[in-house]
């Protein structure tokens, strides 16, 4: 199933701004792979700092606001209300079914209340392997994501910036995350993409897990923990023009509701947590 992630055209305005100018414990940082001698980091972040505090802001933004495109019920909030440190090398993104400020979303007085984070006029990318590992949340609703948007958005839109999805999970899809590429002729539901699905039942709440994707000049793959489900070229995109050959922002966000999950119900319990033991980027020569 192809991601139907549409414009967040509702949270542009704080993404212009940036192109001018206790959680489930991981073992500290354990299961990294070693660098070899011939990659260089380009970026890291490995959330460690003292329990409650913020995010490193030479290195990540918060977006504010709720995001009426993808009809998600979510309002993103800033400082440390649902984005912070755990004190044990984590970032825990936190939704929350509340709405202590008053926030007002599309569809009347906000319900919940989350967090998303960018690099945007801070860092980008333009190809290398780009990785984290995380312990995703669940729940009927759930929407978590690690993903990228071309610096350029501000100047030609969505889609023709392009958008690469390195992992989204849809919480009726427990066992299930998927990655897909967005851009001009190949966006929204039409997007191209594939999913990787854990064996025996296993739920990806239940572990943290690595999702990256290795990209170069015309190619781009995507992998868990190692294992390599889908590699996508222009030949995949019918004809339609391949955007991906310039830099890319970081994006982790955790949603709730909207046009693919659908929305919570009965059966979702909150608080739900995104923890984030680690986010890097490596380019090798």
């Amino acid at each position: 199933m192809n991601s139907p992630r549409l414009l967040r055209s509702c949270l542009l305005t704080t993404l212009s701004v940036g192109l001018v100018a206790a959680a489930a414990v991981a073992p500290a940082h354990a299961d990294r792979p070693a660098e070899t001698a011939a990659a260089a980091v380009t970026f890291s972040d490995t959330f460690d700092g003292p329990a409650g505090s913020g995010v490193d802001s030479a290195k990540w933004q918060l977006e504010t606001g709720d995001n009426v495109d993808n009809h998600e019920r979510q309002y993103y909030t800033p400082g440390t209300d649902n984005a912070k440190l755990d004190g044990q090398g984590n970032l825990v993104i936190e939704a929350r079914r509340e709405n202590p400020g008053n926030y007002q979303c599309w569809y009347g007085s906000c319900e919940y209340t989350s967090a998303r984070l960018n690099t945007s006029g801070k860092f980008t990318a333009t190809y290398g392997r780009v990785e984290a590992r995380m312990k995703i949340p669940r729940g009927q609703g759930i929407w978590p994501a690690f993903w990228m948007l071309g610096q350029d958005i501000g100047q030609v839109g969505w889609p023709n910036s392009g958008e690469i999805d390195i992992m989204e999970n849809v919480g009726f899809e427990p066992s299930t995350v998927h990655g897909t590429l967005h851009g001009p002729g190949y966006s929204g539901s039409g997007g191209i993409g594939a999913g990787y699905t854990l064996p025996n039942g296993e739920a990806f709440a239940d572990a943290f897990h690595t999702f990256a994707v290795d990209w170069a000049p015309d190619k781009i793959t995507w992998s868990v923990d190692g294992n390599v489900y889908q590699t996508r070229t222009p030949a995949d995109l019918n004809g339609n023009q391949w955007v991906f050959d310039k830099p890319f922002f970081l994006i982790l966000n955790l949603a709730v509701g909207g046009y693919w999950p659908g929305d919570p119900d009965g059966s979702t319990t909150f608080p739900q947590q995104l923890v984030v033991d680690e986010v890097k980027v490596t380019t090798s020569d």
